[in-house]
């Protein structure tokens, strides 16, 4: 007798530039049952109380660390600026982004789909995924709603999105295009359709 194989699996990454609503399509996924791997609140995760990059990060960035792990604002301070900053610290925080992904790609091994969101998916690489699917929206849609923000002002926005691949490129380079800038009940059938495509595909 043969055992049965394997559930196929599909691994979609979920990005989109600031503003353009991808927590709100991640939850949606995570609604209709398809684990996520959220890579923000990953990083969160290795960066707070006894997080594991916290040792890593005071050791290169001294006094950037406390109690509750990470100061972010101090944190931001010291690499400001600084290429060879940023670049140190990335070398710490994506190799451990990393092994939280892998360990939760094999927890959900025989899922017949998993959505990762990263924010930096493709200006970092998408080798990892079987299929991209961008959150877009139109630009004056996605600046109302990060000029909104708390603290937000013009000059932060610009400085973000100089740090992102535009919009139109992601969308080029998408498998699939998810709207917000429509009725969250339009955004809801975009993503219920994609489900159930994917979820039926074998091995993407």
């Amino acid at each position: 007798m043969t055992e049965t194989a394997p559930v196929p699996r599909v691994v979609l990454g979920l990005t989109g530039s600031i503003g353009m609503g991808k927590s709100t399509v991640a939850a949606m996924f995570a609604d209709m049952g398809v684990p996520v791997f959220d890579a923000d609140a990953a990083v969160h995760r290795l960066q707070g109380p006894a997080g594991r990059a916290v040792q890593a990060i005071e050791a290169a960035f001294p006094g950037t660390t406390g109690p509750a792990g990470v100061d972010r604002t101090a944190l931001a301070e010291a690499v400001l600026g600084d290429a060879a900053a940023i670049r140190m610290l990335e070398g710490i925080v994506h190799p451990a982004v990393a092994e939280e992904r892998t360990r939760f790609l094999r927890d959900h091994a025989d899922a017949p789909l998993v959505v990762l969101d990263v924010p930096l998916l493709l200006e970092t690489g998408a080798a990892y995924v079987d299929k991209v699917a961008v959150v877009s929206a139109d630009p004056a849609v996605q600046r109302d709603r990060v000029l909104a923000r708390p603290g937000m002002t013009a000059q932060k926005f610009a400085a973000i999105l100089a740090r992102q691949m535009p919009d139109a490129d992601k969308r080029a380079r998408a498998d699939f295009v998810i709207p917000t800038d429509v009725p969250l009940a339009e955004t809801r059938a975009c993503v219920a359709r994609l489900v159930a495509c994917l979820a039926r595909a074998e091995g993407g």
